[in-house]
């Protein structure tokens, strides 16, 4: 996809954004799968969420050492993948909130099935989500920004020619 002359992939200001929506829509699909499967109801098929979490975190900060010219600072490295885990678990507690709204069937056997779910409601869940995706986000850009950050911060006073706008 090309905005101008610059393809979607290369903008560099616009990394976190891009691969928010990335991950909103996996975990949406990924929701869908499950739910067509009929395996919506076992819980243990959350921790793929976190696999979804890992791979979309992983490129969107290689996305960002590529358009930054393979400079990536552990500051940077930390806010990408916060900002990219906030965005894409944000879109997703809304979309809980709205689909446990209207499916109530859904929203029943929640609380049927939870110990403490005669206190859950649609909000509660969705915020609850947004907090689980908000905490696995932390987590794993914590581990990966250790792992993916360059050891010389990018200088102030260099040459900015090469950051692709």
């Amino acid at each position: 996809m090309k905005i101008g002359n610059t393809s979607l992939w290369d903008i560099s200001n616009r990394v976190p954004e891009i691969y928010g929506i990335l991950l909103f829509l996996s975990l949406i699909l990924y929701f869908f799968l499950c739910y067509l499967a009929g395996w919506i109801y076992i819980v243990e098929l959350r921790m793929f969420n976190m696999a979804i979490l890992i791979t979309v975190v992983y490129f969107a900060m290689k996305q960002f050492r590529r358009t930054h010219g393979g400079h990536m600072d552990y500051f940077h490295a930390f806010t990408t993948g916060m900002a990219t885990a906030a965005i894409g678990a944000v879109g997703f507690a809304a979309f809980v909130l709205v689909y446990l709204s209207i499916d109530k069937r859904l929203m029943e056997i929640i609380v049927a099935k939870q110990p403490l779910g005669i206190y859950l409601n649609p909000y509660i869940a969705a915020f609850i989500v947004f907090l689980e995706g908000c905490f696995s986000g932390l987590f794993v850009t914590f581990l990966m920004s250790n792992f993916l950050a360059t050891r010389k911060p990018l200088s102030r006073m260099g040459d900015k020619s090469q950051v692709i706008q």
